[in-house]
């Protein structure tokens, strides 16, 4: 029922806000500037992302009368991604704005000269969107990055499953910020004198294998910023639950999903700091001009289900958003 709500209250919205699959040209006759606003896949944090992106356009007074925004998912296939955005390169919308990695670098490697504002790339120097984050964008892109606090994440896990000895990171290999991530915590770890299980996946067939095979191996399994698993965290959070094992994650959603806790940044909170980024270009202002944002993490989210089926007691003073199972 919660799902069914989600999708009839991102429906309504799109309604609201003259959401299209048509394209649009940047200023056709109907005098209105258009936006295109691409994913690869579809999960509920890249959701809450173009929600946050919409909603705020709106909000700044770029209302449905004065905006067209056409919303495109490539459904997780990387040919139909490139037909997506070629189709949007050819609509000659005033920008486009991305949500992820994927869609952010193709987007970026078509050279097209519409400016892409790409939406939580967690690592937009590696991703090729632009060449420091702290100078000027050079790439005809500018945005927002989704710091994962490593460090902070080990720490409170160390707090609520003191006894863990062995971590499996599970990640996907096709994607660069879920790579960097995985680096940086198999780096902490290695500092931290701590064990750890790698396994990989390249496709979202192939995570539930993955899980499994880190059962007995690990006492507790961080999964970065990577959308794949992200969006298989519900097997991942089953498996891990029936043989007694805790899944970090790094966002909000995985948590929702099953995960056991994380500290992450807002996903619509992301999308809208992007969404000011963009109102500031279709207002005027050059993409040079636009620094790219790194958003520290500050919410700490911890799944009450989870926890009761790990038999972890959650501190009764700890500042975190208690929530539960997605699908319950």
């Amino acid at each position: 029922m919660k799902f069914m709500t989600k999708k009839l209250t991102a429906a309504l919205l799109a309604a609201a806000l003259g959401i299209s699959g048509t394209a649009c040209s940047a200023g056709g006759a109907s005098g209105k500037q258009t936006v295109y606003v691409i994913m690869m896949v579809e999960n509920g944090a890249f959701v809450d992302m173009k929600d946050g992106f919409i909603q705020e356009l709106r909000d700044k007074g770029h209302t449905e009368d004065k905006l067209n925004i056409v919303y495109k998912c490539a459904q997780g296939d990387a040919t139909n991604l490139t037909t997506i955005v070629q189709e949007a390169i050819s609509a000659n919308p005033a920008a486009i704005a991305t949500v992820g990695t994927p869609a952010s670098q193709a987007v970026v490697g078509m050279d097209s000269g519409i400016p892409d504002f790409f939406i939580s790339v967690g690592d937009p120097v590696s991703a090729g969107l632009i060449s420091d984050m702290d100078a000027a964008p050079d790439k005809n892109a500018t945005g927002t990055s989704n710091y994962i606090p490593i460090q902070d994440i080990f720490e409170f896990a160390a707090e609520f499953t003191p006894d863990v000895k062995s971590y499996g990171i599970l990640y996907n290999t096709g994607e660069v910020n879920a790579v960097s991530t995985a680096q940086n915590a198999m780096k902490y770890l290695d500092e931290a004198g701590i064990s750890y299980v790698e396994r990989t996946v390249t496709a979202a067939g192939e995570v539930q294998t993955a899980a499994e095979s880190l059962m007995g191996q690990v006492d507790a399994i961080y999964v970065p910023n990577d959308s794949i698993i992200q969006t298989a965290m519900p097997l991942v959070a089953q498996t891990a639950r029936e043989n007694g094992v805790p899944v970090y994650g790094s966002s909000a959603v995985m948590v929702r999903s099953g995960a056991f806790a994380t500290k992450a940044i807002s996903d619509t909170k992301i999308g809208a700091i992007t969404a000011d980024k963009c109102i500031e270009f279709l207002e005027g202002k050059a993409v040079a001009d636009i620094p790219a944002e790194v958003v520290p993490a500050d919410d700490v989210v911890v799944n009450q289900d989870a926890a009761d089926a790990l038999g972890i007691s959650i501190p009764a003073d700890m500042n975190a958003e208690i929530v539960h199972d997605s699908n319950d």
